[in-house]
């Protein structure tokens, strides 16, 4: 039987309408991630979180943004809309991890803990040997985070109504990348 984690996937008001980098849905995902946790917390030996927590990302930010590998200031370290959703209030997650403080951070395994322990070494420590990521974005932060679980040996399912890409185009390729590296996209209904 598997030791399981699930990893929320910046789940913050910066992702979300009315934030620096609204996802389509974001807050729509936040209160379905909470209602998930709440419901299946059993599931789970640990819940993870991550957070962009920009100082200074260098190229990441721009005032002229491309939207592929530069974006709009988001994710400012301290800053409210930095923080954990309001809808995760009680989520009782067991590690925060926060990435992304002096380059682009797209990966949950590029951050660390407040005691400097990477996403890999908490989850090993736990014996996890599976995880589930949910979060935003789906095109980017999600993906990115499952692909390195995925590196790391880790059995890797994205729950897919649980996240939301930036945009449609960028979704459905995400997903085929994911599938391709061996990822299980499947919605939390079917579990």
């Amino acid at each position: 039987m598997s030791t399981r984690a699930l990893i929320v996937v910046d789940v913050q008001p910066t992702f979300c309408e009315g934030g620096e980098l609204p996802v389509d849905g974001g807050n729509q995902v936040a209160a379905d991630v909470a209602a998930y946790a709440a419901a299946h917390r059993g599931r789970y030996d640990l819940v993870v979180t991550t957070q962009d927590w920009h100082v200074d990302p260098g190229e990441h930010f721009s005032d002229n943004p491309d939207y592929v590998d530069s974006w709009p200031v988001h994710g400012v370290a301290g800053s409210p809309n930095a923080a954990l959703h309001p809808a995760l209030a009680d989520l009782a997650a067991d590690v925060a991890v926060r990435k992304g403080q002096y380059d682009h951070g797209y990966s949950g395994f590029e951050g660390v803990t407040d005691d400097d322990r990477t996403l890999e070494d908490v989850l090993h420590a736990a014996g996890i040997d599976a995880v589930d990521v949910v979060g935003l974005a789906e095109s980017h932060c999600v993906r990115r985070t499952a692909l390195d679980a995925v590196t790391a040996g880790f059995a890797t399912r994205v729950l897919t109504d649980l996240t939301a890409p930036v945009s449609p185009e960028l979704g459905e390729r995400a997903r085929t990348e994911l599938a391709a590296a061996g990822v299980t996209l499947t919605p939390s209904t079917a579990l």
